[in-house]
């Protein structure tokens, strides 16, 4: 059966015990089949410190009551549902996070107030009493963020991070120093750290150094020489991945209204040079990150014009909500098979099911991938076929036929 039309299933929610009571929490989409949890010992370290039932080496306990707080990266809502009394702002670049939060705040009981979660294409709050930063894995997105909730920042505004020990380095510690003020860290529990900043008020960090923009190499199809535009934590913002490059040497060009989805759009280099190659067709970027959406939106537009027609969407894949059965010609995709730290081949397998089901009869899904990963054998499964476009001894480029 199809997962994107199965039956609801229970959800594999795992407890997260707090000092505010015990959350039973999920990823979004909940899957069955899934066993990555919702939290993780950073979330509970963190989280332990501000009850104040952290080992003495890890700081003063944080009074929130009363406080304007702010929770920046909240992967799938641990702290914010967690937080919840404390009426927390939510600042979050995934679409997934996001929704999780929702539903995990629904779970708790808790009413889901959409003022209280905002994107990181959103404007910040004004002030900031608490920062809670769950440090992402993205350098570059941290950066961003920082520069942007800095304004918000004043004397008294206590600043805590927490992370897996894998996931803060020296750089990250340079960057709250940079922006915001003097750092330290924690002593590690169980493979976690927390970040404390003390921010100083007579630090001028300056603007943020995002987006980044770059001209592609001139041997890649009709997208060859044109810009690039890179919102902080986009995939390979800095330069043009082999991967994608290989997939532009390939790409098939659209035919005359045909409805075309960059699925997993990142920058949306793939997405626009489809629409250069047909210009009469029409595309449609979607990604899970709000950064990456902004990011296509940009390149996209640099590229064909500030009126060109196409639709930008943070969503997660071909969601049924967006996209009805048969309403899609052409779906190009390069799919992610990591989720943070871990390596799933979960979200491919959302993005080709949900690409056969929006599929017209007759519409095609390209797909490139690292060859290793195996996914001629997902697609003959779902699709009955699927045939070699090309290959290096790295990539291939993959085609399916909706019959």
């Amino acid at each position: 059966m199809n997962p994107q039309t199965a039956p609801a299933a229970t959800p594999p929610a795992t407890p997260l015990a707090t000092s505010w009571g015990t959350f039973d929490l999920t990823r979004f989409p909940a899957d069955p089949r899934e066993r990555l949890r919702a939290w993780d010992a950073a979330d509970e370290y963190l989280l332990r410190h501000l009850a104040g039932e952290a080992d003495s080496a890890a700081g003063t306990p944080t009074e929130l009551a009363g406080r304007r707080i702010a929770v920046l990266g909240d992967r799938w809502g641990a702290l914010t549902t967690a937080l919840a009394p404390y009426e927390p702002v939510q600042i979050t670049e995934s679409h997934l996070g996001g929704q999780a939060t929702r539903e995990n705040l629904a779970r708790a009981g808790v009413a889901v107030d959409e003022a209280r979660l905002l994107t990181t294409r959103d404007t910040p709050p004004e002030r900031i009493d608490v920062l809670l930063v769950r440090v992402p894995k993205s350098l570059a997105l941290l950066e961003d963020q920082l520069h942007r909730l800095a304004p918000a920042i004043h004397p008294g505004t206590v600043v805590v991070g927490t992370g897996m020990v894998t996931e803060i380095h020296t750089s990250t510690l340079q960057l709250f120093e940079k922006i915001l003020g003097p750092t330290r860290t924690s002593l590690a529990v169980r493979k976690a750290r927390l970040i404390f900043c003390t921010p100083d008020p007579a630090l001028d960090p300056g603007a943020s150094p995002w987006p980044h923009r770059y001209a592609l190499p001139p041997d890649v199809g009709p997208a060859s020489g044109r810009t690039v535009v890179n919102h902080a934590g986009t995939f390979c913002a800095e330069r043009l991945d082999i991967g994608t490059r290989f997939f532009l040497a390939h790409l098939p060009t659209p035919a005359a209204g045909d409805r075309v989805v960059d699925l997993g759009c990142g920058n949306g280099v793939v997405g626009t040079a489809a629409a250069l190659a047909g210009p009469d067709a029409e595309l449609v970027f979607v990604d899970e990150s709000h950064q990456a959406v902004a990011s296509a939106e940009q390149t996209f537009r640099t590229n064909l014009g500030p009126d060109a027609a196409a639709e930008f969407l943070a969503a997660d894949a071909l969601a049924p909500e967006l996209f009805a059965p048969g309403s899609v010609d052409l779906v190009l995709n390069n799919p992610p098979f990591h989720s943070h730290q871990a390596t799933t081949d979960a979200t491919a397998w959302r993005m080709f099911t949900g690409s056969r089901r929006a599929l017209k009869p007759g519409g095609e899904l390209w797909v490139v991938g690292n060859r290793h990963l195996g996914y001629h054998v997902k697609l003959r499964k779902l699709f009955g076929n699927c045939q070699l476009v090309a290959g290096n001894p790295k990539f291939v480029v993959l085609r399916a036929v909706k019959r």
